[in-house]
């Protein structure tokens, strides 16, 4: 199907958007837990919710238009992690994470969590992994979307903490696992505080992924690539504050992991006029984008694409270099990134706008 870049066919876009394979390299498993899913999970546990409608239970799981932070976005999560304490929470959760990205088109997906975020219950990091990974790999099963797991560190966590998470994510590097995360609080935990344990990730030879230029400026997206190794940033939003920096991500080929409507709804950037995505593109940097929470965003894939579209004028020659650079930047097995780098070239060859 050919579709001009003529964004008054409004209908036509959306669905060729729908259509288009796409990569999700940005997604938290506990920011995109399905409000039916922890209604049952906490009958299920014997842990009721309290009396809820649809629309209160979601405004507790969702960020809305007062949210004016990432804390204030980060506090939602506090709701739902009571309920993802049991492998069988952590299963389904990562199941139905597919079956989500696989009904947008998504055909490879990192879903990224925290192991020691569900240990208050008994669960040891490794059972937490191991339960996340028998989810994904039945999702994939079910539904035909390759998905793979990043082990995420904190910041607010003891460096014995995320030590353990990085031996647990090691203990199943390459059956699922395929790299390690530092997210939290960017403001009040900068990256160079965590250079001794991604020292610890390198020596096990495991990509890295950090979230930096988010809620913190450029300088904490230069530690993060040449103090703690990443080959991809999370957001990266701000590193527009510093051009070196800028010149720093495009020579090294690190690709940005970019979550458009979770950016503005953390405040990364004041509004869609200042959201630097297409600025991005146009100096080369390897710009993705993702969701980075389904729920807690309210959003999908083909919502952030059309917001894009929308608000910031990205056209569909554009949608099909980030589509491409999605495939290009996973986490993947050599052999199975190339079979889905030339798999997204056919389709959007056939969509008319390769």
């Amino acid at each position: 199907m050919h579709i001009t870049n003529d964004y008054h066919r409004q209908s036509e876009i959306a669905a060729l958007l729908a259509s288009l394979p796409k990569t999700e390299l940005h997604v938290h498993l506990d920011g995109s837990v399905l409000p039916q899913t922890l209604r049952e999970l906490a009958l299920e546990q014997s842990n009721p919710l309290p009396p809820l409608t649809d629309e209160e239970l979601s405004a507790l799981m969702q960020a809305d238009e007062q949210c004016g932070s990432l804390p204030q976005y980060l506090s939602k999560f506090s709701f739902v992690l009571p309920y993802l304490q049991t492998s069988e929470a952590l299963e389904r959760t990562a199941y139905e994470l597919v079956m989500q990205a696989a009904s947008h088109n998504v055909q490879y997906i990192e879903a990224r969590f925290a192991p020691q975020l569900h240990t208050a219950q008994g669960l040891t990091a490794e059972a937490a992994v191991e339960a996340v990974l028998r989810g994904l790999k039945r999702g994939e099963k079910t539904f035909g979307t390759m998905a793979r797991a990043i082990v995420i560190c904190l910041r607010s966590h003891s460096e014995e903490l995320n030590i353990a998470a990085v031996h647990a994510a090691y203990a199943f590097y390459g059956k699922g696992v395929v790299a390690v995360d530092l997210a939290g609080d960017e403001a009040a935990f900068p990256p160079h505080q965590f250079r001794r344990l991604f020292a610890i990730v390198r020596e096990h030879s495991m990509p890295i992924t950090i979230h930096a230029g988010e809620a913190a400026g450029a300088d904490n997206v230069r530690e993060a690539i040449t103090g703690l190794g990443a080959l991809r940033i999370g957001h990266g939003v701000r590193m527009k504050e510093d051009d070196e920096v800028i010149k720093l991500v495009k020579q090294s080929g690190v690709a940005l992991e970019m979550c458009p409507i979770s950016n503005l709804q953390t405040r990364a950037v004041a509004d869609w006029g200042q959201y630097p995505i297409r600025e991005y593109l146009a100096q080369g940097i390897a710009v993705t984008v993702n969701t980075d929470n389904m729920t807690v965003s309210d959003t999908s894939l083909v919502k952030e694409f059309e917001a894009l579209i929308l608000h910031c004028g990205l056209t569909l020659a554009e949608v099909a270099v980030i589509v491409m650079n999605g495939a290009k930047a996973a986490f993947l097995e050599p052999e199975r990134k190339a079979e889905l780098v030339n798999r997204f070239e056919r389709a959007l060859a056939e969509a008319g706008i390769s």
